[in-house]
């Protein structure tokens, strides 16, 4: 009799943070390794008709942690900063405890965008005024980590402008001066004919409850680098995920695929938590007193 798979309930928003998940699932390499895992999508400031409780003040309330939260899942991946932050504050608020497990696997781009009509050619130009992005999200983490070594923090000046797809049509009515952007939404502001400051990619990480065990995290990150791999050699075969994300705003051919980069997870090293969270809690977007040991998690490689 074969073996029953092991279920594991975990979610997901954009489909660039979340490619190698939706290809592991799809390519059956979670079945491969024992594993029937169950993808809760939530709304994500990437999709077009995201509803905004994914993007509410309170991080805990947006969807995705909301259900995290509640127990309807027991795993989760974002950008790097949001889940230290996420990780660092949860037990402190009363919300159910996470840990970051890895580092890894989507490497997703984010793109500081303006509109040529503004005049604006270099980073420099920028100084105090507004950038659009979606607080505590890779957005906003990734344009001051892009800025910083053109201007002085003090000049840096983000606003909260909802969406990919509201922050582009708040830089096309010159409510702001740039946007961060990651795909698809990048290319679809290209095809506008926006202008790309400048470009970084921004590393992912991954969260988990403690219910999730090391051997099926280990299963999990195992598929997940099969899936890297798999979409690093033939992006173009798996770039509907994010084409359907912009709700036909972007034709196939027209996504800019070289800015699709993947990884397999590793483990999250002290120097690697050190690094992050000292920068994080430089900005004053993140609480003191978090230490390694209760933030962070390698059981998967234990």
């Amino acid at each position: 009799m074969a073996k029953a798979l092991k279920k594991v309930r975990v979610s997901m928003m954009n489909a660039i943070h979340d490619l190698p998940l939706l290809v592991a699932r799809d390519e059956g390499f979670f079945r491969d390794e024992g594993l029937d895992v169950d993808i809760l999508k939530t709304p994500g400031s990437g999709q077009r008709d995201s509803d905004h409780q994914a993007l509410r003040e309170n991080i805990f309330e947006r969807t995705m942690e909301a259900l995290y939260d509640q127990g309807q899942c027991d795993q989760f991946r974002m950008c790097e900063w949001g889940v230290m932050k996420r990780a660092v504050e949860a037990g402190k608020t009363g919300h159910r405890p996470a840990k970051i497990v890895a580092l890894g696997s989507a490497m997703s781009t984010f793109a500081i965008v303006t509109d040529p009509k503004a005049r604006i050619y270099e980073p420099e130009q920028l100084k105090n005024k507004p950038i659009a992005v979606s607080p505590f999200n890779g957005s906003h983490f990734t344009t001051l980590k892009l800025l910083e070594g053109f201007l002085k923090r003090e000049q840096i000046k983000w606003v909260f402008a909802g969406t990919m797809k509201e922050r582009l049509e708040a830089l096309s009515k010159g409510e702001v001066a740039a946007a961060s952007l990651m795909e698809p939404w990048i290319s679809v502001a290209e095809k506008r004919g926006m202008r790309v400051l400048m470009e970084s990619h921004s590393t992912r990480s991954e969260a988990a409850g403690d219910e999730l065990d090391g051997p099926t995290l280990a299963a999990m990150f195992k598929a997940e680098a099969r899936a890297a791999e798999a979409i690093d050699k033939d992006p173009r075969k798996h770039a509907r995920y994010l084409v359907e994300e912009a709700g036909g705003l972007l034709d196939a051919k027209e996504l800019k695929v070289s800015r699709i980069l993947n990884a397999p997870p590793v483990p999250y090293t002290r120097e690697r938590f050190d690094h992050t969270y000292q920068w994080t809690l430089g900005w004053g977007l993140v609480e003191p007193g978090a230490t390694f040991e209760n933030t962070v998690d390698n059981r998967a490689w234990q």
